[in-house]
């Protein structure tokens, strides 16, 4: 009996190292929609082959899974992959010992990888100037605009077609406040979309040196009579009640979920949450912009997020890393991801299978991100790669509160991210300098 007993052990234990299955850790700071969206592509994945598996798992905000897995890393067990928001960029370029670039990934492991197949305004945020790609382009948005059908159509506004200029915004917002609303305008991630994305979008400087892609010795611009104007103009719409800060990074989109606000500027990466929670018809649009501005509109910047490959972990390990990546990059799962999420589609196939659908003519307004983006880019607007660039975020808050607040002045503040945004950049460059 006891060896009948150790002939079934023995035999259990064959089947199941004859099952390994290579795990793959994965952190992610996706919640809600996009966090059902997350857990679905690992699942897929998973189910499509049988080799891997890959395990998300959410670990805060992106500030907060940044740190998390800096110390994981430090101890040795960081996650095999990381989604780091666009912001963390530059830090981790400069973390090379904790990095493998992923076209080092995926090319070791005998994948087919072309950075050419990517959205060029994608694949060239991600990549180092030898031309090599960092990381993988994974949820990246950009800023759009949003507005409530409902909401205009009692104010007596066009509801077929949003402002597209800063005035008609303004307008727009007193003929709103007129019919009762009580938050005509908001923005989420205030320094991203008021500041960055629009220096962007009027193609002006926002940093020296290209925006810091140019090197690390960039220094902040948004102190120019532009940056003075908008913001001066958003200080004033602020005091007639027209514009109504609402807090940091995402926390004003649930006002304008919930019908509070009805007009709101935050990433494209917001449209499946509001696809399907809102109670109201709402529309997309471009950003609005300054006509007078010469220029005007060039292309919004990258927003979202890239998922960087740890270092330290088993060329297995790798193998099953690069082929979720190459599953992810799938035009027909890129497309799928897009329509879910209103994030990029990340490649020029995806882009085309999408369109060919007939997607974007039966949800319009859902091709304002990929056309924003796809537009020819300049220097000044080809996106925004800066040292310590989450805590001149931090900064950018801090000041802008001030001026909500009625604390400072629009140039005070601005001035104010100027002084103290070079300060964290010199430390940066300091910190970082070869030899």
């Amino acid at each position: 009996m006891k060896l009948k007993l150790a002939a079934i052990a023995l035999a259990a234990t064959f089947a199941v190292s004859a099952q390994a299955v290579t795990e793959i850790q994965w952190w992610h700071s996706m919640t809600a929609v996009n966090g059902e969206w997350v857990n679905d592509l690992a699942k897929n994945f998973n189910a499509s082959q049988s080799e891997y598996k890959i395990t998300p798992t959410y670990k805060g905000t992106y500030d907060e899974s940044m740190t998390s897995a800096v110390a994981a890393f430090r101890a040795g067990n960081a996650p095999h992959v990381l989604q780091v928001f666009e912001v963390g960029t530059a830090t981790m370029m400069a973390s090379k010992s904790a990095i493998v670039p992923v076209g080092k990934v995926m090319k070791d492991a005998g994948q087919k990888f072309d950075p050419k197949a990517y959205i060029s305004a994608v694949a060239g945020y991600y990549t180092a100037p030898s031309g090599e790609m960092l990381s993988f382009p994974f949820n990246s948005s950009t800023t759009v605009f949003y507005f409530n059908k409902d909401a205009f159509k009692a104010a007596g506004l066009d509801t077929s077609k949003a402002p597209s200029s800063w005035p008609e915004v303004a307008l727009a917002a007193a003929k709103l406040k007129a019919s009762g609303h009580k938050c005509p305008l908001t923005v989420a991630w205030q320094g991203w979309t008021q500041l960055e994305s629009f220096s962007a979008w009027h193609n002006v400087e926002f940093a020296t040196k290209s925006n810091g892609l140019g090197g690390m010795d960039a220094r902040m611009k948004v102190d120019s009579p532009l940056h003075v104007r908008h913001i001066e103009n958003l200080s004033n719409m602020a005091k007639q009640g027209l514009f109504v800060y609402k807090g940091r990074a995402n926390v004003p989109e649930a006002t304008f979920v919930s019908g509070e606000c009805a007009m709101i500027t935050t990433s494209s990466g917001f449209y499946g949450n509001v696809k399907k929670n809102a109670k109201f018809a709402f529309g997309l649009a471009p950003l609005p912009y300054y006509p007078d501005v010469p220029g005007a509109p060039q292309n919004t910047v990258i927003g979202g997020a890239s998922l960087w490959v740890m270092a330290g972990k088993k060329p297995e390990e790798y193998k099953g890393v690069a082929a979720f990546f190459n599953y992810v990059s799938s035009p027909q799962v890129q497309s799928d991801s897009h329509k879910r999420t209103g994030y990029l589609p990340i490649t020029t196939a995806a882009f085309e299978l999408t369109e060919k659908s007939g997607f974007y003519k039966e949800n319009p307004g859902t091709d304002v991100a990929p056309s924003q983006m796809i537009r020819k880019v300049t220097d000044k607007s080809r996106g925004i790669r800066l040292g310590n660039y989450v805590q001149i975020r931090t900064i950018e808050d801090e000041e802008l509160e001030q001026v909500w607040g009625g604390k400072k002045t629009p140039k005070e503040a601005l001035d104010s991210i100027v002084k103290r945004g070079n300060e964290l950049l010199e430390r940066f460059e300091k910190a970082n300098k070869k030899g």
